[in-house]
């Protein structure tokens, strides 16, 4: 059942901007992630928090490259929230 709609931005591998929505769904075994970018698909383990569920996303994303994301909740149910919320950044892995 989707439970909550994320908005994902920042930069992709090859370093263009994006913009897209990342998908809470609860089941019996908790919540999880789900996130589509152009042929790519990435879904995260099952958490018990939507909190630990973005953080799993996000360290997903950057390992694969993606950098400078920040999220904020834009659906919760049916209910768009008109972007009330506010981003939340999450800072780069440090090179090694």
């Amino acid at each position: 059942m989707l439970m909550e709609i994320h908005q994902v931005e920042g930069f992709d591998p090859q370093r263009r901007s994006f913009n897209r929505n990342a998908e809470i769904h609860r089941s019996d075994q908790g919540l999880s992630g789900r996130f589509h970018y152009e042929g790519l698909r990435v879904e995260t383990g099952t958490h018990f928090e939507v909190h630990l569920v973005m953080a799993d996303l996000i360290e997903r994303l950057q390992r694969l490259g993606f950098a400078q994301l920040r999220s904020r909740v834009n659906f919760k149910g049916s209910r768009y929230l008109a972007e009330r919320h506010p981003w939340v950044d999450y800072q780069d892995p440090v090179a090694r």
